[in-house]
């Protein structure tokens, strides 16, 4: 009996892991580009903390756990370190993990700055 239990618990976890998508995308400040209706001076900065993933040119808005952790990739992200001699990209590539909510919401488990 437990030895059953633990496979479906195991096989419900799979599952959900499985259902999982990837977009990648451009980063950027989801508050300015919902006034904007544009990218081009939507980069977000270190005061950012509610992001959209643009895919083609689809508007994807990140959950509150996926903002938390687009804040928290961005303020790690690798370009600042890796030369202090150049100023840091403005555009931020990024790539989540996670799923779709409806049509354009993405709850995510991942965030990954490019």
């Amino acid at each position: 009996m437990r030895r059953s239990a633990k496979l479906f618990a195991l096989m419900g976890v799979f599952s959900v892991l499985a259902l999982a998508e990837t977009w990648q995308g451009r980063l950027v400040d989801a508050k300015c580009y919902e006034q904007n209706k544009s990218a081009t001076t939507c980069d977000p900065t270190g005061s950012t903390n509610m992001f959209t993933l643009l895919v083609a040119e689809k508007p994807y808005v990140l959950d509150g756990t996926g903002n938390t952790k687009a804040v928290e990739a961005f303020k790690n992200r690798a370009d600042r370190a890796s030369d202090p001699s150049q100023p840091p990209s403005t555009e931020v590539m990024a790539k989540v993990t996670g799923t779709k909510d409806g049509d354009n919401i993405l709850k995510v488990e991942t965030v990954e700055i490019r």
